[in-house]
């Protein structure tokens, strides 16, 4: 996988920096893995499968090659071996169906983002669909991180816009400087109330505290957030978001890329990643487990939390030098 590659995932310009954290330890021989690690969810029976963009969609514990899919952001599964999934290469970014292997292209998010731009954002960024959550009726949300904005993507009907999310004013590169920062929507998750919840990474100037949690009600089309009453704010503080999953107490979970912010991890001065439990009801989050290098996705095994680390520079880690998916101690 190349550099160019494992930037995509912030849809901005990151390095991916090597600095020395101590890691978990290992559930399962993390060799299966070509990395970079980005999306992570369970599957009936309990499967645990990872999107692992250098190869496709892997069963986690056994190392089994589920979809062949390079460049494969997250996935979605509906049984064993039938899926959703979105990945971005060099020539596309797409939302796709998997049945026993194949994948099948059903919509791509860059042409729907080079013709519709929803968020009006004048960027050259282009399309990242990095994040989706399951809708009933053969209808998937999708997180655009480049676009700026939510998408729908229905298996017939193709491409809707559901929210867009405005750029923060932040003070950057000298006295009185201020810049539009991007929201960089990572992550999104359905409520056990039915809204749609969505996580920003936020970007350049890339400060620490100022990422935030949108909730939108289920059924919107067409809002911009931070104007439409449909879109409202349940939690902030937070800094760079990059998975979201509701837990079994109704807690809302958020994975931190870097404490320390994204510039932090890019200048090799990270401090590593945190899981952090937030009621969305009153915008409280307390911190979980802190420290985790390189968390890029959570997931939930009935009460037990999964997540990647070392996921996007597996040379950084301890040997065995590889990205990996591990079970957080109790």
């Amino acid at each position: 996988m190349d550099r160019r590659a494992r930037r995509r995932l912030l849809a901005v310009v990151v390095a991916a920096a090597a600095f020395v954290l101590t890691p978990a330890a290992a559930q399962a021989d993390p060799a299966f893995y070509e990395s970079p690690l980005f999306g992570l969810a369970t599957a009936p029976g309990n499967a645990l499968y990872v999107a692992d963009a250098g190869q496709g969609i892997v069963d986690a514990d056994s190392g089994r090659l589920v979809a062949p899919l390079p460049g494969v952001n997250d996935v979605a599964p509906i049984g064993r071996s039938s899926m959703w999934a979105v990945a971005t290469t060099e020539t596309d970014a797409a939302v796709y169906r998997i049945e026993d292997g194949p994948a099948t292209k059903i919509a791509s998010t860059l042409a729907f983002e080079n013709t519709v731009d929803p968020a009006e954002d004048g960027t050259e960024e282009g399309s990242n669909p990095f994040d989706l959550a399951r809708l009933t009726g053969g209808q998937m949300l999708v997180a655009d991180a480049a676009g700026n904005s939510l998408l729908s993507v229905h298996q017939e009907k193709g491409i809707d816009w559901v929210a867009t999310f405005p750029a923060q004013p932040l003070a950057c590169c000298g006295p009185g400087v201020v810049i539009p920062a991007h929201a960089v929507p990572t992550s999104v998750v359905v409520g056990p109330d039915g809204a749609y919840y969505v996580g920003e990474l936020t970007g350049f100037p890339f400060t620490p505290g100022v990422s935030r949690i949108w909730r939108i009600e289920p059924g919107t089309r067409h809002a911009a957030c931070g104007t439409s009453p449909a879109c409202s704010i349940v939690a902030d503080d937070l800094t760079a978001i990059i998975d979201l999953q509701f837990g079994p107490d109704g807690r809302l979970y958020v994975a931190q890329l870097d404490d320390a912010g994204v510039g932090a991890f890019e200048a090799g001065e990270g401090v590593g990643g945190s899981i952090r439990a937030c009621d969305v009801t009153t915008g409280d989050c307390d911190v979980v487990a802190s420290g985790i290098p390189m968390l890029t996705a959570i997931a939930f095994r009935g009460n037990e939390i999964w997540h990647t680390v070392w996921s996007l520079v597996p040379e950084a880690a301890p040997p065995p030098f590889s990205a990996d998916v591990v079970r957080l101690a109790p």
